[in-house]
């Protein structure tokens, strides 16, 4: 019975059942092992915990993904997908004030999880990368996109006035994003939000003034 034959009747084509299925559980293992990756680390994360988070048997992961390290790349997806660059974007607000909501945002979101969830970015940047080419590279990228993200901002509160014609964007942009992956790891190690409060006067109370 073919797909148009069983649209007319009303009834699914296994193999479509089958294909959706296979999607649906592809989706809570690639969930699953984001958040795996966020919390315990690349490392100290093995198949079966992801597996075991996302309520699947251990041997379907290979059904999904090749390797943990074809999985980590999609988690890296996902949780660029998750760091909410629009609130950069948000119309009829100062370029600085959308580069603030941006970082409360992950602040918050830290905070939130009780300091057990860090940047994936940073966490598989320092235990992964010199030892996979393709997560190295993949880790590389996902900074410069984000740096790239910031200058864009930092331009426009430079061209608005509200940052010195002298700042050299390119390098503030590398430092700001250089500083929130260090207030991250002092926060998780303190279980406090003091290193926020500390990345927060620096750049926005002392450089960016």
């Amino acid at each position: 019975m073919g797909l148009t034959q069983t649209k007319a009747t009303g009834h699914i084509d296994p193999e479509v059942m089958v294909r959706m299925a296979r999607a649906s559980k592809r989706e809570e293992i690639a969930q699953a092992a984001l958040e795996q990756f966020r919390t315990r680390g690349f490392n100290a994360t093995g198949i079966s915990d992801i597996t075991s988070a996302a309520g699947a048997p251990k041997g379907s992961f290979y059904n999904h993904f090749a390797s943990k390290e074809e999985s980590a790349l999609e988690a890296l997806s996902r949780y660029a997908a998750g760091l909410r660059f629009d609130l950069l974007e948000t119309p009829g607000r100062p370029a600085l004030e959308r580069l603030r909501a941006h970082f409360e945002f992950l602040g918050a979101d830290t905070v939130g999880s009780g300091f057990a969830r860090g940047c994936l970015v940073g966490n598989l940047g320092a235990e992964v990368a010199d030892h996979s080419e393709e997560i190295r590279s993949a880790v590389r990228g996902g900074f410069q996109r984000w740096a790239a993200h910031i200058r864009r901002v930092l331009i426009e509160a430079r061209e608005a006035g509200e940052l010195d014609a002298a700042l050299d964007v390119e390098e503030a942009a590398l430092f700001i994003l250089s500083a929130w992956e260090g207030a991250l790891i002092a926060a998780r190690a303190d279980k406090s939000s003091a290193p926020f409060d500390a990345f927060f006067h620096m750049v926005f109370d002392v450089l960016l003034r």
